[in-house]
């Protein structure tokens, strides 16, 4: 842990600080149906057309029931026309690698990735998607799933900050704004500034380069048909190939990586994702999208005190995400640079630190850093293999996302994420003073503490449930690349970043199987959808309450104690279920390391 270290800690808070309140400012603009912003000369009139074509009443606020049915139509839709583009890629246009349509079970776990915000990748970018497929199956949902977070996140705040009211919103407005006066505008400034620095933009077919060294590699038989040859065991036959030329990839990748880092979306064009030069070119582009990835999440906390008129509230809840992320990161960070020690006793430097699966332009502190900030949010990207970590190190990432990821999190899930438990927290407080509990004026009954166990029941009954059965069934244990505890690791990683819409992966696991891509496709579904509905249940009984007025028994929530009280409350919680799946993974891991076992 070294000093320049700490240096670039301190320069990305210091950032993210300074664009919090400015870009929260505008997110009052944006949100407000009648708001008027910079870009309103060019995108109003488009706005406007856009309701006029699709029938919609941009006066008319909906209730929660009516918001929740919008927003599961419009994700039904998304997800059926994305897994009918990706089953006819190989007659669409934009395809100069001729790469074929999607096998039945790859595009429905795709298009429920996408639909999701979780940007699960079961497949290698550059070898499985065309160039039409990234820009309109894939990218397109990168704008609109975080529209749709921003939106539920928008509904449930208005739920709290209205009294005895009947509407939350309408749900239209809430996705045509978002995405047409924030993440497109951006996504146009951070592409160009990624371009600027090397990132490739492009409809050129893949380069070939010629291998200076060849080399012979084992790859299974054809016959003439290109049917797999099989020996009288029923295994496949493995011939040597001489490989002699790489493919490069080509292709439109800054504009997906704008918005993939600003939607907290993740998936990438290649497989090595933000680890490949051409995704990731230069340590200010990796700045740049570690900053993107935290910056409307962060902004929104300011937009929560603003709309509710308690400032202190938003940056309190500022406060507590911050200090998760940071202890997040320093865990990380500091098993990271410790190492292994087995790779010590075998004459590695121990001031190396853990650099397998890192990318030497990076190092260990960034890749340490981007990958606290990817699972903090529910972004995915990665910079480095997880996998690779150590196990604690491994566990920093694993455990963001168990929490729900809710330490600045999704644009918009991580707010709302957040105040499920600041309701869970309030509740608790009111039980420990004996009084009724009240946030912000409105009190807490048995319905929405109801909803809000709901929201953290759910993401741990996927997560639990999914990975107990693929650990001991035989299309669960095959995909492991890895046995003993990390190959658990591996399993729980996968369903925890599916449920937990993230998409990152302890890539030793082969997930690219009917089986799991189904499960995975299923988590993903009840990680988004399974949670949403209660939480806009609670944002239509919180709009419906009378505000009280504050009185000398009402618990703060602004201050150091309502800080510690919500961070308490996310330990105890969100993360008290996962700790005996987390003790028989990467705890027991990082114990049999000291003693010399590798897995």
């Amino acid at each position: 842990m070294t000093f320049l270290g700490w240096i670039q800690l301190a320069v990305y808070v210091g950032l993210l600080l300074a664009i919090t309140k400015p870009l929260g400012l505008y997110l009052v603009q944006v949100l407000d149906p009648h708001g008027r912003t910079w870009f309103d000369p060019v995108l109003r009139p488009l706005e406007r057309l856009t309701y006029r074509l699709a029938g919609i009443d941009a006066e008319h606020e909906q209730d929660w029931k009516h918001y929740t049915v919008a927003m599961l139509l419009f994700s039904f839709v998304g997800c059926l026309f994305t897994y009918v583009l990706l089953r006819c890629q190989g007659w669409l246009p934009l395809n100069p690698q001729k790469l074929p349509g999607l096998s039945s079970d790859l595009a429905f776990d795709t298009a429920m990735s996408f639909t999701t915000n979780t940007n699960w990748q079961s497949y290698s970018g550059e070898s499985t998607m065309s160039y039409f497929s990234q820009m309109v199956s894939l990218v397109i949902h990168n704008f609109t799933s975080a529209a749709t977070g921003v939106a539920i996140a928008a509904a449930l705040v208005r739920g709290i900050a209205r009294q005895s009211a009947a509407t939350i919103g309408n749900f239209w407005v809430d996705l045509v704004r978002s995405t047409y006066y924030l993440f497109l505008p951006i996504s146009l400034v951070l592409a160009v500034a990624l371009v600027s620095q090397g990132m490739v933009q492009n409809f050129k077919p893949y380069d070939s380069a010629a291998l200076v060294e060849k080399q012979t590699v084992q790859v299974p038989k054809t016959d003439d048909k290109g049917n797999p040859v099989n020996d009288a065991k029923g295994n496949p036959v493995m011939v040597d190939q001489v490989v002699d030329t790489q493919s490069i990839s080509e292709g439109p990748m800054a504009s997906q990586v704008a918005i993939k880092m600003l939607g907290t979306n993740g998936g990438g064009n290649t497989n090595a994702n933000a680890a490949h030069p051409f995704e990731n070119p230069t340590p200010l582009s990796n700045l740049l999208q570690m900053l993107a990835i935290f910056a409307i999440p962060s902004a929104l906390t300011w937009w929560l005190g603003r709309t509710v008129g308690n400032a202190k509230h938003g940056w309190a809840v500022w406060w507590a995400m911050a200090l998760l992320f940071l202890a997040g990161f320093l865990i990380c960070w500091h098993y990271e640079a410790a190492g292994n020690p087995i790779h010590t006793h075998l004459g590695v430097a121990a001031a190396d630190g853990n650099m397998e699966g890192k990318e030497v332009r990076f190092g260990i502190v960034n890749s340490s850093l981007f990958a606290t900030i990817t699972t903090d949010a529910s972004c995915g990207a990665v910079n480095a293999m997880h996998d690779s970590f150590t196990p604690l190190g491994g566990l920093v990432p694993l455990f963001n996302i168990m929490l729900g990821e809710i330490v600045f999190g999704g644009v918009g899930a991580g707010l709302y994420g957040m105040l499920v438990f600041v309701v869970i927290g309030v509740f608790i407080a009111g039980l420990m003073i004996g009084r009724t509990p009240e946030y912000l004026g409105k009190k807490i009954g048995a319905y929405e503490v109801k909803m809000a166990m709901l929201v953290v029941l759910v993401l741990a009954a996927s997560i639990l449930g999914f990975s107990a059965w693929a650990s001991v069934t035989e299309w669960g244990k095959a995909g492991l690349n890895n046995n003993g505890p990390h190959g658990l690791s591996e399993i729980l990683y996968a369903y925890t970043s599916c449920t937990g819409n993230n998409g990152s992966a302890f890539a030793g696991l082969t997930a690219n199987t009917p089986w799991y891509n189904v499960t995975l496709a299923l988590a993903m579904f009840i990680g988004r959808f399974l949670m949403i509905v209660p939480i806009l249940a609670m944002a239509g009984s919180l709009a419906a309450k009378k505000r009280t007025p504050a009185g000398a028994g009402t618990f703060p929530v602004s201050g150091v104690t309502f800080v510690l009280l919500l961070i308490g409350t996310i330990l105890l919680v969100g993360a008290l279920n996962f700790v005996p799946a987390l003790a028989l993974g990467p705890i027991v891991e990082h114990f049999l390391m000291l003693g010399g076992q590798l897995f």
